[in-house]
């Protein structure tokens, strides 16, 4: 690939535009967040409920999510880390992107009331509620090696492999799946660069909603994050509820947090256009 030399005075006028466009990002952002959901999970009325499935320690699981439904993703027995990757059920190509999510968000704290992008520029999910705010996503999942060095002489599942075994059985290749989502991963970065895991950002039995925005295949990964501190393996079942969600209001936090949330949607609306 041909390297693209740029003159100082180009990169000074990319470096404006680029400083412009955050400046009136971040005025356009709410001064602060709701506070976290309560606890515990209020029950869902029976009524909405779609499905509910129990994804046990180490497994995965995927299912089709149409717009307008949601998912309840609860942790139940106790702390677990949730690997999520999505895929627009209609094009698999558009897929889940956590580094336009946090680009254009100007943050990566994901919590209630932001939104998760795709690749193409629309919001996958709306985050309705979630007890948590403490999610991980920079680091990603664990591997068959990076199990067998924190749990040497067992036998474990892993991220990884789970989420190829899953893309398989879509019809989809490793190359399709992209970099995920973990839920209640309370990581964060020091003064140093490096990633931490802060155990008291997180609650056992915190639960997360994501309202979907497009139709979208889902998938699961129920295994320990590789920074999760337990010497053991023994991740705990999750529960994960499908349900048809509120039709959102004309003032829908996610729908109107940020300039960047109310371009995603328009670029939703001309799909369904």
């Amino acid at each position: 690939m041909k390297h693209i030399r740029r003159s100082p005075e180009e990169i000074a006028v990319n470096r404006q535009r680029y400083e412009e466009h955050q400046k009136k990002g971040l005025e356009f952002a709410p001064k602060a967040l709701p506070a976290p959901s309560p606890m515990p999970a209020p029950p869902i009325d029976p009524a909405v409920i779609i499905h509910a499935e129990t994804v046990p320690g180490g497994w995965y699981w995927s299912t089709v999510l149409k717009r307008g439904e949601a998912i309840r993703i609860d942790q139940g027995e106790g702390g677990s880390t949730v690997a999520l990757v999505a895929w627009n059920a209609n094009d698999t190509s558009e897929r889940l992107n956590l580094v336009d999510t946090v680009k254009v968000q100007w943050t990566t704290a994901l919590g209630k009331g932001r939104v998760i992008f795709s690749d193409m520029g629309r919001v996958m999910f709306s985050l309705i509620e979630d007890s948590s705010g403490a999610h991980d996503c920079l680091m990603g999942g664990s591997t068959a090696a990076t199990n067998a060095v924190k749990y040497p002489g067992i036998s474990t599942r892993n991220t990884r492999d789970n989420l190829i075994l899953l893309a398989g059985k879509l019809g989809l290749t490793r190359r399709d799946i992209p970099a995920i989502l973990n839920l209640f991963a309370p990581v964060r970065i020091d003064d140093t660069g490096a990633f931490q895991w802060r155990g008291k950002l997180s609650n056992s039995g915190d639960y997360a909603e994501l309202r979907a925005e497009m139709d979208m295949i889902v998938g699961f990964s129920n295994c320990p994050h590789p920074l999760d501190p337990d010497p053991t393996y023994q991740p705990k079942p999750i529960t994960v509820t499908r349900f048809r969600a509120p039709v959102p209001a004309a003032d829908d936090l996610a729908r109107t947090a940020t300039a960047e949330a109310v371009r995603g949607f328009e670029n939703n609306a001309l799909m369904l256009a």
